[in-house]
């Protein structure tokens, strides 16, 4: 009897699989995406310290999104953590696409961060 794999199964071996090979520091901290089905979350991590130096999510009051898990939204949490970024003196960062595919909300989100400001 075959079983259909878990697709959030399968997404967290292939982040473990990309964890394996990149880290953040605090010169250059790493930028996780996480994407549920309604919101889609963003962190800038210190690794080496364990800290986590900004966040921006879909679910903060002062985004101002009509719908939460769309593409739109996603260009804006990415603009919001570039801002929060550049604030706190970052630049330079690693992209941890969380095991995702990189397209359509985890893209938007990318591409929206290095417009403002991100380097990666």
């Amino acid at each position: 009897m075959i079983t259909k794999a878990d697709k959030n199964a399968v997404r967290k071996k292939r982040h473990a699989r990309v964890r394996s090979k990149l880290s953040g520091t605090a010169a250059r901290p790493r930028l996780n995406v996480y994407r549920s089905n309604k919101h889609i979350y963003a962190q800038l991590i210190d690794d080496v310290n364990g800290v986590t130096l900004a966040s921006a999510s879909t679910m903060e009051k002062d985004a101002g999104l009509e719908s939460t898990s769309n593409a739109d939204a996603a260009v804006k949490v990415g603009e919001l953590i570039a801002k929060r970024a550049v604030e706190k003196g970052v630049t330079s960062i690693v992209f941890d696409r969380g095991g995702y595919l990189y397209h359509g909300r985890v893209k938007a989100l990318a591409d929206a961060a290095r417009e403002n400001g991100l380097e990666f």
